[in-house]
């Protein structure tokens, strides 16, 4: 149904019936949304559960991928800033969680409000970006092995890139109001109800990010990961590279999927709700969008366990940490239980061993067991 421009002036589903320059005042079915047990219970619940599994396995993954892994390469580099994204976004998320407890009632303040937007938008669009140049250089590690090893320094300049895209592609986000006093509700909303003066702005914003954010990166996967699948399946390899083949291949259908099930609802849901405001035709599926948008946002827990099951690397770091053990300490372990070998070697004064332990001092501590004899040293026996 085509409406007027006034009664057309929606944000994000809800009517404004009321505008001054602070203020505004909603119609009966916006307050029934923001009232709802969607809002104030199942999406703060669903956040709660991303940063609970979230947070620690996404810093676990910045640590393994920056830290603990010494040599790396292109798919740890690009993997690191996809984690580093995800966890940049998730330390946010308990100010949405108590906005969304105190019936989206936000008390904060307007610069942390537009922060929390800034991430929570920069968070999708940086990983669709990731997840993009991902698919990328697998294909050209399936196509050109001999360089792959050759290309951390690509790696590196591609993602100081993408960061600098983005963080000034949300610049726009930070350049008008987010916070809006509802009158008749008594609650001030955060990226919920926009002024209808204000509206113009997210709605070429929005429109332009679907587009550039989800639209392109997912060409590009699509692309990448159908070249990727088609070389694998043209090589020649022998039977013990089969596994590796089919272990890449379960690997592109995961991402791939991935991708399309987090982002593809969102950002299609995005698109369609700015387009109709845009039209100035009335959009009755906020609630649809906000339930999309929501999910959306598992990617970022979701991201760590497909590191953890597709890289050997990922996956034993992660147990030595959980473990409490580093390589150093299990290599000192592995040593500690060899057994210990005597020379039998005789000797003219005295035919009897003695063990004694010396101990050494640097920057640590280490152990090590000499044998000796009486008359002279033993230097055939070792321990």
């Amino acid at each position: 149904m085509a409406l007027s421009k006034t009664e057309a002036e929606i944000h994000y589903g809800f009517k404004v019936e009321e505008e001054d320059r602070w203020n505004v005042s909603v119609s009966d079915t916006s307050m029934s949304v923001l009232n709802s047990s969607l809002t104030t219970v199942f999406l703060p619940v669903i956040y709660i559960i991303i940063f609970i599994v979230g947070f620690p396995t996404n810093a676990m993954a910045v640590w393994v991928f920056l830290i603990r892994m010494k040599k790396k390469n292109p798919a740890s580099i690009l993997l690191a800033n996809l984690a580093l994204a995800d966890l940049l976004f998730i330390i946010w998320l308990p100010m949405k969680i108590h906005y969304h407890f105190k019936d989206n009632n936000w008390t904060f303040g307007e610069p942390l409000c537009k922060v929390l937007v800034g991430f929570f938008y920069g968070n999708m669009y940086c990983s669709t970006i990731f997840i993009a140049c991902i698919s990328i250089q697998r294909y050209w590690a399936v196509t050109h092995p001999l360089s792959h090893k050759q290309t951390n320094r690509v790696a590196v300049c591609v993602s100081l890139c993408v960061w600098i895209v983005v963080w000034i592609t949300t610049i726009p986000l930070y350049l008008y109001d987010q916070t809006v006093q509802v009158t008749n509700l008594n609650i001030i909303t955060c990226h919920d109800v926009i002024r209808p003066s204000q509206l113009h702005f997210p709605v070429g914003y929005f429109l332009t990010m679907g587009i550039m954010g989800y639209v392109v990166p997912c060409l590009v996967c699509v692309v990448a990961y159908l070249l990727t699948f088609r070389s694998l399946r043209e090589s020649v390899t022998d039977s013990g590279s089969n596994s590796n083949k089919k272990k890449a291949i379960i690997l592109m259908v995961i991402v791939l999927v991935m991708f399309l099930v987090c982002f593809t609802p969102s950002n299609i849901m995005l698109m369609v709700h700015y387009a109709r405001v845009s039209a100035t035709i009335l959009n009755n599926g906020y609630k649809i969008y906000i339930i999309t948008l929501c999910l959306g946002s598992l990617n970022s827990c979701l991201d760590p366990f497909v590191y953890y099951f597709i890289s050997d690397e990922f996956r034993e770091h992660v147990k030595n940490t959980l473990k409490c053990r580093s390589e150093r300490s299990a290599k000192q372990m592995k040593v500690s239980f060899k057994p210990l070998k005597f020379s039998k070697k005789s000797s003219t004064s005295d035919s009897t061993h003695t063990q004694s332990t010396t101990y050494t001092s640097d920057s640590s501590h280490t152990q090590s067991n000499t044998c000796t004899s009486d008359s002279a040293l033993n230097k055939s026996g070792t321990c």
